[in-house]
């Protein structure tokens, strides 16, 4: 047997390499001798289509899985990975609207800044691409989260929960009026904490809240108190603007008094000749809107709990005076607190630096919008009077003491520090806060002052005098001084001016405002929206305060402006119709109501504004000729120089029929002749003024125009012959039509009145004096005369030889005419209606027609003509008993053209004729015969 030590060393026995030989190879040597070959797992490899991703591969899903993440950096670039994505696939904010709402509002309160400001840039994102009404459903849980930032212990969550409330308020001030419950009180403790009890506040709750202050925030103290009141007076604002108007509610006092905004009513137009025979269904809605507003106790989720003394509605004066109670206390604090600071001379008191001004302007502005919050305007009288009990003497003694204030001047060397106070500034939202004008501070004091001053019966002039002359004075010396104001900056003028008379009720305190607002009115080269603004407050002055205030009937001023009113009409014309509109909305009540100054101004430029060619009645919109149609019924007295005018505008054709016709009404209920006249003092329109106005309108031509018209020689001059003895001039269709229209109207008028037989012997008259003698007629007028003399004409009363002679040209001129017309229907009907009127009614006037036929005297073209005239009268039952009246003069007339053609060959309008002929003489007979039986 070997021994241990044998085999040792038989297992580790050294191989002797030997020159030449091949080295053998090891025993653990790998075999390089193989093939490898590629596998493709696709199936594998494939990820699940999760939709559209950003650059680096990540889809929605991984994004929001990422927003969870320890790391701020990665929640930073899943904010911003959000953003590039969903700003390439827009369709995927509304698919994944909860998800991404949620999740972006849990990072409100995120400890990193950066995360918190790249949510910020997403919600505004996101705001701008869905509409409120999809967000509605998700709002409850951004508004719990944005308290959750505006309550946090963090100072600096808290400054960027102002950033996100300036984003909700920006694209969904509705929804976020809605939670003010809640916001309200985290506005109060962003400035202030309660006080412990037992600190001697008063039961209402005054003083229950002190001002804070901070040494950890980038900003001072009363920077950060301008940054939370600017978002709670943008609050306010939303909550007052976005209240739905009920019924008794007003919209506001001041802009809204005169200037359309919204919550305005809607006026319906109800045009009754489309339902006077049931062509149409009338809907009525409530609160007359144009749109129904459906009320509907249905709530998609209960409201929530709020805190004590604001579970109410912000309706109620009692609920507006609970946080009012809180909130103004720390408003006056507040102001003390920078004025205090600010004060560095007597002297210069009134003037205030840059950031105190803007404090004590947001200070102002929330006082005004906490009036505002109850749109009742009892409710708004109980909550004045309570602020007036409550805060007068503080008000007065806080800001009335230095009013009015101006900027301080502060010189400043520029410091390296500056522009990081600056970047800190802007990064507080406070530098867009911080510039105001002084004439909007000064402006804004007066609306929450004369708020303050009593009213009606309770007024006393002396105990209100110490702080109502200022705001008098100035607001007197800001009107006059000349300068232009803007829209805003006036508006809220007005809305003092307004307040100040209806209040005060003394006419001279009325006139003072009036004039100094008359002197801004009549400054040139104003905006057109100013110049509306103005001419607004003067028409609602007048027209809803003239009534209930005798003061400011009696104004010098506001009368000396309505008889300024019609000059600026004049003037005015069609360059602006909107505005001209807004004039004649007040000219119209005025005059109705009888205003001395205003009819007298608008007697002195009725003949301008009624102007045929260039007037306001014929290029202003139709609404505006409406109105100055209407307003004629209210006109003193109308001259001859006037109906002239007014004549000439019914026949121009630049105002429809129906307006004409309407026109021509009111001159008619205006005259004595018309029996409607209450007076017979005063008598607005003579006889003969109105009759000649009826005769030129009846014609709708004037003198001047029918003489010239005599030596023309247009193209639609038709020359006279024996069949036709005028020349007839062929108006257009659209003219013929529009003196139809006017031609009813006159002969409806000229019916109504007393004696029927004078009026046509005036008539008479006025036809044989201007129209007999013509030899150029136009076809209206023509079918004018034939319209009216049958309709006017007394039976006991015969027409004089002249007046036949000249309807006897006349009817055989029109149907000379009427067979020419082959297009225009509605035209040949007219003239065949005129025609046959003339026909049947007047005496003797179809045998002078009749007569008027000298068949040998008529070249041959002529003929077939007579034939059909013929033919047209016989086929007419009701002109066949006249005819046959006349039946030996119409035998003789055949039996001439029958002799004329008395070949073998016959035409065949004389075959038409002739049986024509026979047709009625058979039936003629038969009907006597008929006669004779019976």
């Amino acid at each position: 047997m070997k021994s241990k030590k044998q085999k040792r060393q038989g297992d580790f026995q050294k191989v002797q390499l030997k020159v030449g030989k091949k080295k053998p190879k090891a025993d653990n040597a790998t075999n390089v001798n193989f093939k490898s070959k590629a596998i493709h797992l696709p199936e594998q490899l494939k990820h699940a289509d999760s939709g559209p991703t950003t650059n680096r591969q990540l889809d929605i899903k991984d994004l929001l899985s990422k927003l969870h993440h320890v790391n701020s950096n990665i929640k930073q670039g899943a904010l911003v990975g959000l953003r590039e994505l969903l700003s390439g696939q827009p369709t995927l904010i509304e698919l994944h609207a909860s998800a991404v709402l949620s999740e972006v509002a849990a990072l409100f309160t995120d400890k990193d800044g950066s995360v918190r400001a790249a949510a910020v840039r997403l919600l505004r994102f996101i705001a701008q691409c869905i509409p409120p009404e999809r967000v509605a459903p998700f709002f409850p849980l951004l508004s719990a989260h944005l308290t959750c930032a505006m309550t946090h212990i963090s100072e600096a969550i808290q400054e960027d929960a102002l950033r996100v409330l300036d984003v909700l308020l920006e694209h969904y001030p509705g929804l976020l009026s809605q939670r003010h419950t809640v916001l309200l009180t985290n506005f109060l403790e962003l400035i202030s904490q309660k006080r412990k009890s037992g600190t001697g506040q008063d039961k209402a709750g005054k003083g229950a809240f002190s001002l804070t202050i901070s040494t950890n925030r980038k900003v001072t103290a009363q920077q950060w108190r301008l940054t939370v009141l600017l978002r709670l007076g943008s609050f306010l604002q939303a909550v007052v603007e976005e209240r739905p108007l009920e019924e008794g509610v007003i919209s506001r006092i001041g802009l809204g008094m005169w200037a359309g905004e919204k919550g305005s009513v809607t006026p319906v137009d109800v045009s009754w000749e489309e339902h006077a025979f049931g062509k149409g269904k009338i809907q009525v809605f409530e609160n007359s809107g144009a749109v129904p507003s459906p009320h509907s106790a249905y709530r998609l989720r209960p409201d929530s709990k709020a805190g004590g003394g604001m579970n109410k509605e912000l309706c109620s004066a009692e609920t507006v005076q609970g946080f009012a109670g809180t909130l103004v206390p720390l408003l006056l604090e507040i102001w003390v607190e920078a004025a205090g600071g600010d004060s560095v001379q007597t002297d210069s008191d009134h003037l205030l630096s840059a950031e105190a001004m803007a404090l004590m302007f947001q200070i102002l502005t929330i006082l005004q919008l906490l009036r505002r919050l109850t749109p009742q305007r009892d409710q708004q009288d109980i909550l004045d009077a309570w602020f007036r009990n409550s805060y007068l003497t503080d008000f007065k003694h806080h800001f009335m003491k230095n009013f009015p204030y101006g900027l301080r001047e502060v010189a400043r060397h520029k410091k390296k520090a500056d522009g990081k106070r600056i970047r800190q500034q802007v990064a507080a939202g406070t530098v867009a806060g911080t510039n105001v004008e002084p004439l909007a501070l000064n402006v804004t004091l007066c609306q929450v002052m004369v708020t303050l001053s009593l009213r009606g019966q309770d007024h006393i002039e002396a105990e209100d005098a110490d702080w109502l002359g200022p705001i008098r004075v100035f607001i007197r010396e800001t009107l006059s001084n000349g300068g232009k104001l803007s829209l805003k900056h006036l508006a809220a003028l007005l809305e003092v001016v307004w307040r100040m008379i209806v209040t005060q009720r003394s006419r001279v305190v009325t006139d003072d405002l009036l004039q100094a607002v008359f002197v801004q009115y009549q400054q040139r080269n104003l905006a057109v929206s100013v110049r509306t603004l103005l001419l607004r407050f003067f028409s609602r002055l007048y027209i809803q305060e003239q009534q209930n205030h005798p003061h400011i009937a009696r104004s010098r001023i506001l009368a000396c402006w309505l008889a300024s009113l019609p000059v600026q009409l004049v003037q005015l014309g069609s360059r602006n119709p909107q505005l001209s509109a807004q004039l004649l909305e007040t000219i119209h009540p005025a005059a109705a109501r009888g205003n001395k100054d205003l009819l007298q101004s608008l007697q002195k430029n009725a003949c301008s504004i009624y102007d045929p060619q260039e007037g306001c009645v014929v290029v202003l919109p139709v609404e505006s000729q409406k109105r100055l149609v209407q307003i004629l019924h209210f006109l003193p007295a109308f001259p001859a120089e006037l109906l002239a005018c007014l004549s000439q505008v019914c026949n121009t054709g630049r105002v429809s029929a129906s307006l004409a016709t309407m026109l021509i009404r009111s001159v008619h209920l205006r005259s004595p002749l018309s029996g409607c006249s209450s007076s017979l003092q005063d008598v607005p329109v003579k006889d003969v003024d109105y009759l000649s106005f009826f005769f030129t309108t009846l014609t709708g031509f004037s003198s001047e125009m029918l003489r010239a018209l005599q030596d023309t020689d247009e193209d639609g001059l038709l020359p006279s012959s024996t069949l036709s003895p005028l020349s007839v001039f062929a108006t257009t269709l659209e003219q013929f039509l529009h003196h139809w229209d006017i031609v009813e109207e006159v002969c409806h008028c000229l019916n109504t009145l007393g004696s029927r037989a004078q009026c046509f012997d005036v008539i008479q008259n006025a036809i044989n004096k201007n129209l007999c003698g013509l030899v150029v007629v136009p076809d209206c007028v023509c079918a004018a005369i034939l319209r009216c003399v049958p309709r006017l004409l007394d039976v006991n009363f015969l027409p004089s030889d002249t007046l036949l002679h000249f309807l006897s040209d006349c009817c055989l001129s029109m149907l000379n005419l009427l067979l020419q017309l082959e297009q225009s229907a509605r035209k040949r009907d007219a003239v065949w209606e005129a025609c046959f009127a003339a026909l049947s009614t007047v005496p003797r006037l179809l045998r002078l027609v009749l007569q008027s036929f000298h068949v040998f005297d008529l070249c041959e073209e002529e003929l077939p003509v007579l034939a059909q005239i013929l033919s047209l009268l016989l086929q007419h039952t009701q002109l066949r008993n006249h005819m046959m009246a006349n039946a030996s003069l119409l035998q003789h007339i055949i039996q001439d053209l029958t002799h004329f053609y008395g070949g073998e060959t016959r035409e065949q309008w004389l075959t038409d004729l002739l049986y024509c002929y026979s047709v009625t003489l058979s039936g003629h007979r038969t009907n006597m015969g008929m006669r004779d039986i019976y």
